[in-house]
């Protein structure tokens, strides 16, 4: 009998972040990212990943298109697809691996964060 792994398995298949602390994007969350522009009709493949306040654990991740580098934002970029990180974020973000996995039970983007100390379940919010 044949165990399915899980997504702790996927994500150790995927590129990490820069060993400088940077972020890193893998090819499966570009390539998310390229289909959501092309399905939602948006003519750039930029995103901006922010840390907020909220969720049980006290910060959350957010995402959402965006066209332009703002004054101070960290780009990274994979091929075609920008991720725009403002100084705030990144403080928080820094060494994070940003995945798209799916799985039977859970699709979405992940972030591996290696300053996260504690997170809630469901894995969309986090504690410093």
């Amino acid at each position: 009998m044949s165990v399915a792994p899980t997504s702790k398995d996927l994500l150790t298949q995927t590129a990490p972040a820069a060993d400088d602390g940077t972020i890193g994007l893998t090819e499966a969350a570009a390539t998310k990212i390229r289909e959501m522009a092309l399905q939602h009709e948006v003519d750039h493949k930029g995103i901006r990943v922010m840390v907020v306040g909220g969720g049980c654990s006290g910060l959350t991740y957010d995402m959402d298109f965006e066209k332009e580098e703002r004054p101070g934002d960290m780009v990274v970029s994979r091929d075609d697809v920008c991720v725009y990180i403002d100084p705030m974020s990144l403080a928080y973000l820094e060494g994070t691996t940003i995945d798209y996995v799916e799985t039977f039970s859970f699709s979405g983007f992940h972030f591996e964060n290696p300053n996260a100390k504690k997170s809630c379940g469901c894995g969309s919010s986090f504690t410093i």
